[in-house]
């Protein structure tokens, strides 16, 4: 099996961890008890399965990205959006509509087009500079990014800033392990302990905004946040700072949009078709509860 066939399955497997994941997350936050404040999430044992199951898709992850590119491996996470819709429909009842299923096609399509754009040339070394401006900058955006969460009082403009931070969290940790598995040796591990920090606190940072986004919100609109966020902050990273690319030069620029295109209009459309049934499903109980 060839590096780039492996860092693929180890991401579409990734992919379905992080979506049940995100879908138990989503549950918890619709919990009425939490959102009121009186259970403590650390004592629910489905938010230690979240916990698990994102571990697990990190993990997937972080070998995928030993394998293969940035440019490949990231923008397969917006698999976990086309993963999650039909295990939250399972768990939900629900199934997805006719503009979920030509969603998930479109996905699929765009992805295939940037795999077979994605160019092979080894990525170059992150250096030290570089790593430590790109941590400031990502603390920088971050912590406005929380501000503008924790200063609004419209539920929707506070999901997205936390889905956007998380997102972000999530794509320069990707970077960050990307940078340590391509240098990674028992020699270099003093040397590499900076590094492995800066992803541990972006993973859990990522972790907790993300969860925190979902809470009257829904599943759809923040996962599909978290979902375009983090592959386009490492794609851009990794092709500005690490020199990864695609195929064919800048004739490859005009087919990399088309396929990119592709992919954001499968997920406005799976995002829809999420947000129309959950207000069928938010609408169920209120219609139940009429006297006849």
């Amino acid at each position: 099996m060839s590096p780039l066939v492996l860092a693929v399955s180890l991401s579409l497997v990734s992919a379905v961890a992080y979506a049940a994941a995100a879908v138990v997350q989503e549950r918890l936050a619709a919990d009425p008890r939490r959102a009121a404040g009186r259970s403590a999430l650390w004592r629910s044992g489905r938010w230690w399965t979240a916990v698990a199951l994102n571990g697990t898709g990190g993990l997937l992850h972080v070998l995928a990205l030993g394998f293969g590119p940035l440019t490949v491996v990231q923008p397969l996470g917006v698999l976990t959006l086309v993963f999650a819709l039909p295990l939250a429909a399972l768990y939900g009842g629900r199934r997805a509509g006719r503009s979920g299923r030509r969603g998930a096609l479109a996905v699929s399509a765009g992805l295939a087009g940037l795999l077979l754009l994605t160019g092979t040339r080894p990525a170059r070394a992150l250096g030290s500079a570089d790593r430590f401006g790109l941590a400031l900058v990502t603390g920088v955006v971050l912590v406005l990014l929380v501000a503008l969460a924790w200063g609004t009082g419209r539920a929707a403009v506070r999901s997205a800033a936390l889905a956007c931070a998380a997102g972000v969290a999530f794509g320069v940790a990707s970077v960050f392990t990307k940078t340590v598995a391509g240098d990674w040796s028992p020699q270099a591990l003093a040397g590499q302990l900076p590094a492995v920090a800066v992803t541990a606190v972006l993973a859990v940072t990522g972790l907790l905004a993300a969860q925190a986004s979902y809470r009257g919100a829904g599943l759809v609109a923040p996962l599909a946040t978290v979902t375009v966020a983090n592959p386009l902050v490492a794609a851009v990273v990794g092709i500005v700072l690490l020199g990864e690319g695609f195929r064919f030069g800048a004739l490859s620029v005009p087919l990399v949009l088309t396929a990119g295109a592709v992919t954001a209009y499968g997920l406005v459309l799976l995002t829809r078709d999420g947000v129309r049934r959950g207000r069928q499903g938010a609408a169920e109980p209120c219609a139940a509860a009429e006297p006849p």
